[in-house]
């Protein structure tokens, strides 16, 4: 598998009155590595693209003291119209995985209202990060 990871930075504002990253947090952790991985390989494909599904599963807390954590994407499956994910984020303070998801988006029509295939060239460019596995 080829994986893509990004480095995110624990903001004050990330927390919850516990003093932890709220859970709603870890999906917009999620969220901006998958903009970024997307985003930079695709042309304006990406532009149509929506998640259609996120399952995540807690793990561990999370606190300002672990300052930053990093967000590990994998390209796991490609469809017709779709491509789906496997994500974790880890504490980079001390390699604590403390969460692991899985993520499936989807290719528009223009009015983001049904699915359409990828283009070729972003289908390509998609199953080449499936790596030798896939």
């Amino acid at each position: 598998m080829v994986s893509f990871t990004k480095r995110i930075e624990i903001r004050w504002r990330d927390m919850d009155g516990f003093g932890h990253v709220n859970n709603a947090v870890y999906l917009t952790y999620l969220e901006e590595a998958r903009d970024e991985f997307y985003g930079g390989l695709l042309d304006e494909a990406v532009h149509r693209m929506v998640t259609r599904k996120v399952e995540i599963e807690f793990l561990t807390g999370l606190t300002q003291d672990d300052d930053e954590v990093d967000v590990v994407l994998e390209v796991v499956a490609v469809g017709t119209s779709s491509v789906t994910s496997r994500e974790s984020i880890v504490a980079v303070s001390d390699g604590r995985v403390a969460a692991t998801a899985g993520g499936v988006m989807v290719h528009c029509d223009e009015t983001r209202s049904r699915s359409q295939p990828f283009p070729d060239e972003e289908r390509r460019i998609l199953e080449a990060q499936l790596g030798e596995e896939g």
